[in-house]
């Protein structure tokens, strides 16, 4: 039988807790959930993370820092239109055929919406502080204007709509979002 590291360890539970917490929020997650995914016991993951919020915050952290990679992945070598256009259709590609990446996001805003109601406001620094990371993947090496990745950002949130209330590709509601023409093979 092979040991995992406390830092392998970590990962696991990282990657439990996007699927938990996706599925049930935050607040309908439990850590025995986790932990039984990952094959641990509650008191090793506290070993691990000091708490549900630490927790959720690392599952949050790595699904900001995964849609950043992957928009750089897709626009590596494209300008402007041509790398909106393929981060774009790199995410929608991502959120329909990973919904568990789609889900952790709306919960990651849940989350931050029910603790900011609470007067906790780390949710909400952390999450807007990888949020602005992400547009500025989008803004600042690609020369966009901030009307081109608020729009771009937007269109984002639309596409996580449509996915996440089940609107199959052929469905009208895409129309509007289909890529210009001669660009529909690339990645």
């Amino acid at each position: 039988m092979v040991r995992m590291s406390a830092e392998e360890r970590r990962e696991s539970v990282i990657r439990a807790a996007t699927t938990e917490f996706a599925r049930g929020g935050y607040y309908g997650t439990s850590t025995e959930a986790i932990a039984k995914r990952v094959g641990v016991s509650q008191p090793y993951l506290f070993r691990l993370f000091p708490g549900k919020k630490a927790i959720f915050l690392a599952a949050a952290e790595r699904c900001v820092e995964e849609t950043i990679r992957m928009f750089a992945e897709a626009s590596e070598g494209l300008e402007g239109e041509e790398a909106l256009h393929a981060m774009g259709v790199a995410y929608r590609k991502v959120v329909s055929e990973q919904p568990e990446r789609l889900m952790m996001q709306m919960q990651m805003y849940l989350a931050v919406a029910a603790a900011e109601q609470e007067g906790d406001h780390e949710f909400g620094e952390a999450v807007r502080a990888g949020w602005m990371r992400l547009w500025g993947t989008v803004h600042l090496p690609l020369g966009a204007d901030v009307h081109e990745t608020t729009t771009f950002m937007a269109y984002g949130m639309l596409i996580n709509c449509l996915v996440a209330m089940g609107f199959p590709p052929e469905h009208r509601v895409w129309a509007g979002m289909e890529p210009p023409k001669g660009t529909e093979g690339r990645p």
